[in-house]
């Protein structure tokens, strides 16, 4: 097999995404120094459209398609994506060849003043534009107000420091990768907020045709024990199957020896019923368990939201 010379990295153009393709090319280069790598930045549908909730105009895909588009097309060799960004399944003729090392998973809450979510005054008002992290608020807090937040995370910071909001609630890795994390008042523990499925991952995606390339990438970028993590939790989305407007989690975490506990939810968006579960198994059974947490969850009454709140 040969090693490529030339690659093309297809990502979007936000501060995060683009911190996310040069940490790639990073990687790429510690082990193939030689390699010219190049960049070709592309707006999603996601970018363009910010006035609209997300779950509004379809969340599933809408910050990968056209990054997946660019390797359909050939005028990439490798995507790179956050990985909870990823719908459960892929373009077809693409393969995810590398999950990264996580990086910090927990949502976080960054107020203009130092403060917790129990400190927050009553009736505040919280920027998200998650279903997920909206549930979860409101199952502990129904007093606050949950209002849009959308753009990049410069942006929504910014938008935060302009009073538009008491509070606002991030992925902490994004913040953390941007040299943020001082603005973090506080990172929600899993009993608060169950984070999105590989929330902190890197997913690096490839053409089925290109051995060569994916190879590449594994050696560069790849976590073997993360991936097994990864698979429990896309296999529990993927079981599930909820719409955009569905609030679902899931959260894999390692145990004693190769064994992990996978945690999932899934609640109405006003945070009126929350179903939470965990299993534990065999990390090598990873499909498995997210199998097991779905119907744990469904078992519960979760196929009644997933009715309700489909699109």
């Amino acid at each position: 097999m040969t090693t490529p010379t030339k690659l093309s990295i297809a990502t979007r153009g936000s501060a995060l995404a683009l911190w996310q393709a040069h940490h790639t090319r990073d990687r790429l280069l510690a082990v193939e120094p030689g390699l010219e790598i190049t960049f070709e930045v592309i707006k999603t549908q996601g970018d363009k459209i910010l006035d609209i909730p997300l779950a509004k105009v379809g969340g599933k895909g809408l910050f990968v398609k056209e990054i997946e588009q660019a390797l359909l097309d050939r005028t990439s060799h490798i995507a790179v994506h956050s990985m909870k960004d990823v719908p459960a399944e892929l373009a077809p003729g693409l393969v995810l060849s590398a999950v990264s090392t996580r990086e910090v998973p927990w949502d976080a809450l960054c107020a203009r003043a130092p403060t917790t979510l129990a400190e927050l005054p009553h009736g505040a008002t919280v920027g998200t534009s998650s279903m997920r992290r909206q549930c979860q608020l409101l199952a502990v807090r129904p007093d606050l107000k949950i209002a849009m937040l959308r753009g990049n995370v410069p942006t929504r910071v910014r938008k935060l420091d302009d009073g538009e909001f008491d509070a606002i609630i991030l992925a902490a890795a994004g913040l953390t990768r941007l040299g943020l994390g001082e603005r973090i008042t506080q990172l929600l523990p899993l009993e608060i907020s169950i984070p999105a499925v590989a929330q902190g991952v890197l997913g690096l995606e490839t053409r089925s045709d290109q051995p060569e390339v994916a190879a590449l990438v594994r050696r560069a970028l790849h976590d073997s024990a993360e991936e097994k993590k990864v698979v429990a939790e896309r296999t529990f989305l993927l079981r599930m199957g909820g719409s955009c407007s569905t609030p679902l989690a899931a959260h894999a975490v390692a145990g004693p020896g190769d064994t992990l506990r996978l945690l999932g939810m899934c609640g109405m968006p006003d945070g009126s019923k929350v179903l939470k579960a965990d299993v534990t198994g065999p990390a090598s059974d990873a499909p498995a368990l997210g199998n097991a947490l779905a119907e744990l969850l469904l078992g519960q009454g979760a196929r009644a939201i997933l009715d309700a709140t489909r699109d």
